[in-house]
């Protein structure tokens, strides 16, 4: 996996404390009340004036709702050790979560899912995602893949794409909230780079007919024919490691039925 990459990489914990609490919009006296101290308390750890405990450290991360990579580093930052262990998603220790994982993707087969981690990098795939990167450019599926830039790229899906401007809408706006949430410089670039690829962003939300449940991905199959997806995002709500938590397992069903014969003929090559 991937690196951290910190909103503030040299700053203390204070520095780290406030930027946090303003990204998620709090003030002082908010996280005051929530964490059960004063607001004087809240400006002087972030001034520097007193240091916080261990405890307190993990008490306000926890609040703040950050990210288990992020709390780390403001343990880190307080003079702390990492509270959250990061193993490679290859450790032995995460057979178990592998497993699991392989179990759901072939499941879903031969509908296409796949898992990334927090950049949007593709940790795997199943057999059925080859239904949609049909055609795809070679260098774009080369490791490190990104789904994200998969979809959007004029070498990638985006030819494909029926609906280009709602699924862009979709990505784009996706992708700048969990950027916004995080802060995480990665994600900004990548949004910068998609936005610079052709086409324009329609709300297909704002347009949707009153009995529409969601916005579809409306992709042309490869030998031709219209196909139709919705998809849903699984997490592991438990995790305590951060690779771990940072795994989202996304999976793609037909829309309709013709979506769903095509995914069954595509299934045995």
């Amino acid at each position: 996996m991937a690196s951290s990459t910190a909103i503030a990489p040299k700053a203390g914990v204070g520095p780290l404390l406030r930027e946090w609490r303003r990204r998620r919009r709090r003030s002082q006296l908010e996280l005051a009340l929530d964490a059960g101290v004063s607001a004087r308390h809240i400006s002087f750890l972030e001034t520097g004036r007193s240091n916080p405990s261990r405890e307190m450290v993990i008490g306000l991360a926890a609040n703040l709702e950050l990210p288990l990579r992020d709390r780390n580093e403001l343990l880190v930052a307080a003079g702390y050790a990492p509270e959250y262990r990061e193993l490679a998603y290859e450790d032995p220790d995460l057979g178990p979560i592998r497993a699991a994982i392989d179990q759901v993707l072939a499941a879903h087969d031969p509908y296409p899912a796949l898992v990334v981690d927090r950049h949007w990098e593709l940790v795997t795939a199943n057999r059925g995602m080859g239904l949609l990167t049909a055609g795809a450019a070679p260098h774009l599926l080369e490791p490190p893949a990104n789904a994200l830039r998969l979809a959007l790229h004029p070498e990638g899906l985006a030819p494909r794409t029926l609906n280009l401007g709602e699924w862009r809408h979709h990505i784009l706006e996706r992708l700048e909230r969990h950027w916004r949430l995080t802060g995480d410089p990665a994600l900004r670039s990548l949004l910068e780079e998609l936005r610079g690829y052709p086409g324009e962003e329609v709300d297909g939300a704002a347009g949707a007919a009153a009995h529409d449940v969601f916005v579809p991905f409306r992709l042309r199959g490869p030998e031709g024919g219209e196909l139709a997806f919705f998809g849903t995002i699984a997490t592991f709500g438990t995790a305590l490691d951060v690779t771990v938590a940072e795994l989202s397992l996304e999976s793609f069903f037909p829309a309709d039925d013709a979506t769903a014969a095509a995914c069954r003929a595509w299934a045995p090559r």
